[in-house]
């Protein structure tokens, strides 16, 4: 079933089509004359307005291997954001969403990753790295979790805590504030303030890096008991009908995965094996 924001989404671009004189279906053999991204104009280290973050520099790569100029449309990511971009037609691709992202077409994942529980390696000894929300060091530690939306939701990681008895100590880390919260989580992981954080893994892999103390990384998996997805496969989301961008972004993520992966490496994006439902 489509979710409103599709529907919302698909009715915009047969208006948009219908306006400009041409069938809907006529998107996917329009040729392009640029690759035209959408992206945020400051959230490292998927993009930058400088384009220093790993999302731009694999939509760079595409551009070159596709012989086409690269252009952005640049947006904050908060609600509305395909529909702004995507929908209004400035611009063709979204280099990161989730593979299967009703709201556009996505391609082949191009990574899957996870959140991950965050250490510092001087404070955990011979101790094994946290591994389980059933580990029964949680309660008495301090902990670092995202909140995010108007009414302070939980990411998955909060939840888990919460059911999980270990809710007393632990720290939500809103939008706002001093750099974004994935960042705040690590600097008081490596500042003493917290002694664990669960963060998104692109995140947490990037800001560790920068820390300037050895801090430990290790997968969050999801709790048997809460259904919620704690690893997702990350692709590219191309509007509605595009198959044609669609095709050649797969196509291009085949043949150049391993400089794409590359890319991922020198931004320390921490990756799982992909899952059972996810496009050879």
């Amino acid at each position: 079933m489509q979710s409103a924001a599709a529907l919302l989404l698909a009715m915009f671009a047969a208006g948009l089509c219908q306006a400009q004189g041409r069938p809907l279906d006529s998107v996917a053999s329009v040729e392009p004359g640029a690759l035209r991204v959408c992206a945020e104009p400051d959230n490292l280290p998927y993009s930058r307005q400088d384009q220093s973050g790993f999302e731009n520099r694999i939509a760079r790569l595409a551009a070159d291997d596709l012989q086409l100029p690269l252009q952005y449309a640049w947006l904050p990511d908060r609600r509305g954001f395909v529909r702004k971009t995507l929908g209004a037609n400035a611009c063709d691709v979204i280099i990161g969403v989730p593979e299967g992202d009703e709201r556009v077409l996505t391609t082949r994942a191009y990574y899957r990753s996870t959140y991950v529980f965050v250490q510092r390696e001087d404070r955990t000894g011979d101790a094994p790295a946290l591994s389980s929300f059933d580990d029964p060091r949680l309660p008495a530690l301090r902990i670092g979790v995202q909140l995010v939306g108007n009414d302070l939701a939980a990411t998955p990681p909060g939840y888990a805590l919460a059911r999980h008895g270990a809710l007393r100590r632990v720290s939500g880390f809103t939008l706002n504030g001093d750099g974004p919260p994935a960042l705040r989580m690590v600097r008081a992981v490596a500042d003493g303030a917290l002694d664990a954080a669960v963060v998104w893994g692109p995140q947490a892999g990037y800001f560790a890096a920068q820390a300037g103390t050895p801090l430990r990384m290790s997968p969050a998996p999801a709790p048997a008991d809460l259904g919620m997805p704690f690893a997702f496969s990350i692709a590219m989301g191309v509007r509605k009908g595009d198959t044609a961008m669609q095709q050649r972004l797969d196509d291009f993520l085949r043949r150049r995965a391993a400089d794409v992966d590359a890319i991922l490496d020198a931004y320390f994006v921490p990756r799982i094996a992909a899952a059972a439902g996810d496009r050879p």
